[in-house]
C-alpha cells in the first residue's frame, strides 16, 4: 500500500467538479483507491458521494491511498491532480 498527504489549494475545496476530475482518475487504475480527512474518515476514493461526505475544503490535508499493482502510478497521479486542481 502506497500513501501520500496532500494539501488541498483549490478555493472551494474538493466539490463536486473537482471531485468529478478525482473520482475519474482514480477510476483508471486497477488499484484500491482511498481518501482519509483529517478526522480520520477513510472512503472510497471512486465514489463521488463519499468523497463529498469527506466535505474537503481549501487548506484541508487529506492523505491518497492506494493498493494494487499500479498504486505507485496512482497516488502519484493522483496526488499531483489534488495539488493542482484550480475552479
Amino acid at each position: 500500500m502506497k500513501s501520500r498527504t496532500v494539501e488541498i489549494v483549490n478555493e472551494t475545496g474538493l466539490h463536486t467538479r473537482p471531485g468529478n476530475e478525482f473520482v475519474s482518475l482514480a477510476k483508471t487504475f486497477s488499484s484500491q483507491i482511498s481518501i482519509e480527512n483529517e478526522a480520520g474518515t477513510k472512503v472510497n476514493g471512486t465514489s463521488l458521494l463519499k468523497l463529498l461526505s469527506l466535505g474537503i475544503k481549501k487548506g484541508s490535508k487529506i492523505t491518497v491511498y492506494a493498493d494494487g499493482e499500479d498504486e505507485n502510478e496512482a497516488v502519484d497521479k493522483l496526488s499531483s491532480l489534488l495539488e493542482n486542481l484550480k475552479d
